[in-house]
């Protein structure tokens, strides 16, 4: 094959590629939790789910070494069907696997289970902004700051923003805002799992959230994941419990799901401080009028820093490929 025709040919599958990463998956069926080792040429992934849009069948895959996570076309790869604990076992020196066995090591608390601080002794944060269900548009300032801060030091500028459900179809106008500074590669922007109806009652924790009597999970995780494929958003291999609500057992479940529970170390509203390293939380549906002060406050006073590139922002993926 001459070297015309092999451009042409990279062309085209770059094309198709691109396509594929900025589709919205409309005609979902079959969406389910389905591990299976993926290979193609010297590529090794790990299947998630499978599912089928417009009769073609689809995968969501993660990179065991990296976390980063990708729809691809089931026929692109050879299956060897794995339940969840041959994943752990098979990709146990992997970032991925640690990760999971770090998150699962603080099930017992109640509130802020899972991973709360990554990159220790690096000088930055790793900033994360929840979406709950809300009646106020989006904080825009937030990331709007962001822009104008890192834009010279760090482009796109990583964030991870913590989506639900409810959020997501009250707030499309919202969304296609974000959606557009990652299409134009200001923001990198990882899309964690927050529920898919994020309730809240006025029990006490521990019949709360996610842990309130008659709580389906496949509803709250997958319902959710097939909602941001639909607005072409791709799933992260990460899960933010709401209110940071959890027990030993809803760990486990999430985690069976191929999903890292993330907590935070510095709650800004909460006047938790942060240090290297932490991950930061943030809402930014308009309900935190607090933490979004804190934070723009927070960008002020570590202005010559960033400047300096003292005082970085880091992507969560990259922080725990590091870390675990």
């Amino acid at each position: 094959m001459n070297l015309s025709k092999l451009m042409s040919l990279f062309l085209l599958m770059l094309i198709s590629t691109l396509k594929l990463s900025a589709q919205n998956f409309l005609a979902i069926k079959r969406y389910k939790v389905n591990f299976s080792i993926a290979t193609k040429a010297n590529e090794q992934l790990i299947a998630m789910r499978s599912f089928t849009n417009n009769n073609t069948k689809y995968l969501l895959l993660i990179d065991p070494k990296t976390l980063d996570t990708k729809v691809d076309l089931a026929d692109n790869y050879s299956l060897k069907s794995v339940d969840y604990f041959n994943v752990l076992a098979l990709f146990k020196n992997t970032a991925y696997v640690r990760a999971l066995d770090a998150a699962a090591a603080k099930d017992l608390q109640l509130q802020n289970a899972g991973i709360d601080h990554s990159i220790p002794n690096e000088k930055g944060i790793t900033l994360t902004i929840d979406l709950c269900p809300s009646h106020k548009p989006l904080d825009r300032i937030i990331f709007q700051s962001v822009l104008d801060e890192f834009k010279k030091i760090e482009k796109p500028a990583p964030l991870a923003i913590s989506v639900s459900g409810k959020w997501m179809i009250k707030h499309q106008e919202d969304l296609n805002w974000l959606k557009s500074f990652a299409d134009k590669k200001e923001l990198n922007i990882t899309w964690v799992n927050h529920s898919y109806n994020h309730e809240v009652n006025s029990l006490p924790l521990a019949e709360n959230f996610l842990l309130a009597p008659g709580t389906n999970l496949d509803i709250e995780v997958l319902e959710n994941e097939k909602l941001m494929l639909k607005n072409g958003l791709i799933p992260s291999a990460f899960f933010r419990f709401p209110g940071l609500v959890s027990d030993k057992a809803i760990v486990q479940k999430i985690e069976a799901y191929g999903l890292i529970p993330i907590g935070s170390d510095a709650w800004l509203a909460k006047g938790q401080q942060p240090n290297a390293g932490s991950i930061v939380l943030i809402h930014g549906n308009g309900n935190e009028e607090t933490g979004v002060k804190d934070f723009i406050q927070l960008l002020k006073t570590k202005q010559n820093d960033v400047t300096d590139k003292q005082w970085l922002l880091f992507d969560l993926r990259q922080g725990l490929e590091k870390e675990f």
